[in-house]
């Protein structure tokens, strides 16, 4: 049983989990909002607005291309060292490169370094990024008592709804100001404003202990000596399956959080603080449904859970677009709290799911590995093709055919992935410290 003297530390790793994970993703996507709105002006002056904008949205996907690297190299330490230390790492790379994004000079000050030391920002966001999703719902799902894994992990999975909203809030803050003032310095006051929450999360992250199951494996020296070479050797075909059932939820997450802000205001029409406002909204949809989508995996498994949201996610973007395109702000919001549903339903079984693909040995490496590619996938490219195809055809169709055709991988991915039998077995050490 749990004594009390164990509950205080088993309750900071799970806040650790959430509020680290949150300040990771609010780093990470104030990004995102920044290359929607101003970015392309500020840094590829030089381009037509379309290409300006798909300039911007590319150096947002570099980020994508470092998070596997990052998940790669990070996972390995993971799986050799310990959650708990690589934990740490992540906040430090990415709350150190989003403050400096926030005192990079632009273009107009610096030419071509600008856009330049922006990728390369951009490259370490996106490389701390690919090591923490992994670490933090580790961290929680392998402390969990039996039967509550889903929900424990869903902890870390708040974490990115949190990171949109307050990302939102922080834009929603400044969007008051005169388009001169917004463009000239207060785009980089929610940049700044990270290291204050890359601090607090520091000292909470600091007190986490790694789980049981870790502990014993250290203990009794079967650690992985290369959990990468490894996993790819005894599990590639759950890395490729887990990988394409990570692609449905970024996809849809990335239409609505980066592409629509550009979409919904110079396409649609929408006003800024308006469009940033109804996101904002739709996120307490997308975090209770998390909790909903949790329960309902530890109670009927993670992978029925998973199914439907992923048939939900290939289904949504032709009506989601439809509505959108309408201009009217309160069907634009049904599309999104939809959207956030859909989003919901998926990573709250998430956490549990990968956590049982794959075995202790290699389970940072592979769940982070599958996560990243699977983000790389369904979140880089989307607002890049998104972007291309509405130039080219003129119409919010194509783009949601794109988005069916690639929810459509995740759902032939998880309709074929089987959790390991290895992984749920290892659960058990964890049960008898609950």
């Amino acid at each position: 049983m749990t004594t009390p003297a164990t509950s205080p530390s088993r309750r900071s790793i799970f806040v650790a989990s959430f509020i680290g994970t949150s300040i990771e993703w609010y780093d990470y996507y104030i990004f995102g909002t920044a290359a929607a709105l101003v970015f392309g002006q500020l840094f590829y002056p030089s381009f037509s607005p379309a290409a300006g904008t798909l300039a911007a949205f590319a150096t947002f996907a570099v980020g994508f291309i470092a998070r596997p690297l990052g998940a790669a190299v990070i996972g390995h330490y993971g799986d050799r060292l310990g959650r708990k230390s690589m934990l740490v790492l992540t906040l430090v790379l990415t709350g150190s490169a989003t403050f400096l994004i926030g005192v990079l000079p632009t273009f107009e000050s610096i030419g071509i370094a600008a856009p330049i030391l922006l990728v390369l920002l951009r490259l370490a966001q996106g490389f701390g990024v690919g090591g923490e999703w992994g670490g933090a719902v580790l961290i929680a799902t392998e402390h969990a008592p039996p039967g509550k894994r889903a929900v424990y992990g869903s902890f870390a999975q708040f974490g990115v709804p949190v990171g949109v909203l307050t990302s939102n809030l922080a834009f929603l803050a400044v969007s008051p100001l005169s388009d001169e003032d917004f463009m000239s310095w207060g785009w980089r006051l929610p940049f700044l404003a990270s290291i204050v929450l890359v601090v607090v999360g520091i000292v909470v992250r600091r007190r986490l202990q790694d789980a049981p199951e870790f502990e014993r494996l250290k203990k009794q020296q079967t650690l992985s000596k290369v959990p990468v070479a490894e996993l790819i050797r005894t599990a590639p075909g759950k890395l490729i399956l887990a990988s394409l059932a990570a692609i449905a939820p970024p996809a849809i997450g990335y239409s609505v959080i980066v592409y629509m802000l550009n979409y919904g205001t110079q396409v649609v029409g929408f006003a800024r603080p308006l469009l940033l406002t109804l996101i904002l909204l739709s996120t307490v949809v997308w975090i209770a449904t998390i909790v909903l989508s949790a329960v309902l995996a530890d109670r009927y498994g993670a992978k029925p859970i998973y199914v439907i949201g992923t048939v939900t996610a290939v289904v949504w973007p032709l009506p989601m677009f439809a509505l959108v395109d309408t201009a009217n702000a309160g069907l634009a919001f049904i599309a999104f709290c939809v959207a956030a549903i859909v989003q919901g339903l998926i990573v709250g079984a998430q956490g549990r799911l990968f956590t049982e693909i794959f075995e202790v040995r290699v389970r940072y490496s592979g769940a982070s590995i599958a996560y990243q590619i699977g983000g790389m996938i369904g979140g880089a490219i989307t607002p890049i093709a998104a972007t291309w195809l509405f130039a080219e055809y003129g119409s919010s169709t194509a783009i949601a055919l794109y988005l069916t055709g690639i929810c459509l991988l995740s759902l032939l991915g998880i309709l074929a992935l089987q959790a390991g039998h290895a992984a749920k077995s290892e659960a058990l050490p964890a049960a008898t410290d609950g």
